[in-house]
């Protein structure tokens, strides 16, 4: 059975930094590029970012560009997502997928205010 844990949300105020890790099991980690996405309060989810398999070529959303880093390591089966200059707008749960899955977590929750 195919299980997604996300961690290390929390509260962190303007400018900030964060970082989220996903730990996945249940299939080969390895063949799936992987994404992280968002859905902030009474908004749609919505993609942040994605890595190959072997992470050699990473994509962002224009709205987190030069301020996120996704990365992985295949030894762990967890993707991870660093999140710099953190702004209010970015208050939203963050979810792992692997690529053009179904499979979700639960989430881990990012607030960002003052």
């Amino acid at each position: 059975q195919v299980q997604l844990v996300e961690s290390g949300g929390g509260l962190v105020q303007p400018g900030g930094s964060l970082r989220l890790s996903c730990l996945v099991s249940g299939l080969t980690f390895v063949s799936y590029a992987m994404s992280w996405f968002r859905q902030g309060p009474g908004n749609q989810r919505e993609w942040v970012a994605r890595i190959a398999n072997f992470g050699a070529s990473t994509y962002y959303a224009d709205s987190v560009k030069d301020r996120f880093t996704i990365s992985r390591d295949n030894r762990k089966n967890t993707v991870y997502l660093q999140m710099n200059s953190l702004k209010p707008e970015d208050t939203a749960v963050y979810y792992c997928n692997p690529y053009n899955t179904k499979y979700w977590g639960q989430g881990t929750q990012v607030t960002v205010s003052s």
